[in-house]
């Protein structure tokens, strides 16, 4: 009888001491061209965190600040663009001292890696050859707006309008030009790195030609996670998380003034 007791609570013990320990979730909305350095980050957070779990959810920066204004539960947001992070946060739904910059891209012209068409600069986009030119929807996608600009600013947007494709963000872009579904895209170049073997850059858009493309990041204001969303933002504008997005291709970037 002793014996048949010590099993029973050797059992109990162990199923105990199996059951996983409460975690505290963290939902991170981020730009998908964020993805691959933003999901190392968090491995690195969540080892130094046990217990939390960082779960993502990438889209487009205007789509997702949308989400956020109809009450989304969502703790930190981090924009390609500064204004889908300006829209919130006229809503008043960055928590206080919270937004910072913390990295930069560059806008680059890609075409298929097998590609036999002669594009070699902006202006080809006018060649006959050039049937279908992606590019993310302007409305809803800062690297489509920054593309919007480029093409406006070297007076060619009306001339390959009728050529454009609207992507639902900048990752669809390198996946249409990536399986050779367009003739070209506009994208940024961490984007382009991830599929270099499929996609060839022809030539980084200057910098005077659209508005900077700077990352800001925030926690949203009513968290119940806010000191850890806090510390998940002061990693990623950290030396080690900086070091992590430059190996995606990152630029560092000034703090916010």
């Amino acid at each position: 009888m002793f014996a048949v007791v010590c099993l029973v609570v050797l059992h109990l013990a162990t199923g105990i001491s199996a059951q996983p320990r409460s975690t505290h979730e963290m939902t991170v909305s981020a730009a998908i061209s964020l993805k691959n350095a933003f999901e190392e980050i968090a491995k690195t957070f969540m080892e130094t965190h046990p217990g939390t779990k960082v779960v993502f959810n990438f889209g487009a920066s205007g789509d997702l600040a949308r989400q956020i204004e109809g009450g989304a539960p969502v703790d930190i947001f981090a924009s390609a663009a500064q204004k889908d992070m300006d829209d919130i946060g006229k809503k008043d739904l960055i928590a206080a001292n919270s937004r910072k910059n913390f990295a930069k891209n560059a806008l680059v012209l890609i075409k298929p890696a097998n590609s036999n068409i002669p594009i070699n600069s902006l202006e080809d986009l006018r060649r006959g050859e050039v049937g279908k030119i992606a590019i993310g929807n302007p409305q809803t996608v800062p690297a489509g707006r920054y593309a919007e600009e480029a093409l406006r600013h070297f007076n060619l947007w009306d001339a390959v309008k009728a050529k454009l494709i609207f992507a639902e963000n900048v990752r669809q872009v390198l996946d249409y030009v990536a399986r050779g579904e367009v003739d070209a895209g506009l994208v940024y170049s961490t984007d382009a790195m991830v599929r270099a073997k499929e996609a060839k850059v022809v030539m980084k858009l200057p910098e005077g030609s659209h508005q900077p493309v700077v990352y800001p990041i925030g926690v949203i204001k009513g968290t119940k996670e806010e000191s850890l969303s806090r510390e998940f933002v002061d990693l990623v504008v950290s030396a080690e998380g900086q070091q992590i997005l430059n190996k995606y291709g990152f630029i560092a970037a000034k703090p916010r003034m």
